[in-house]
């Protein structure tokens, strides 16, 4: 089950999550950025 999809808003405890994720080894399909240090996001009016 995926922690985030396609059009989600990302809140604190889903990066907090993906970031500890990924530090105790988690692998990050078709992440923009692998490592977590940005974020490609869409404004909205």
């Amino acid at each position: 089950m995926p922690a985030i999809l396609p059009g989600e808003r990302y809140t604190p405890a889903v990066v907090d999550y993906l970031r500890a994720g990924l530090a105790a080894g988690m692998i990050l399909p078709d992440a923009a950025d692998p490592k977590l240090e940005t974020f490609r996001v869409v404004a909205r009016d």
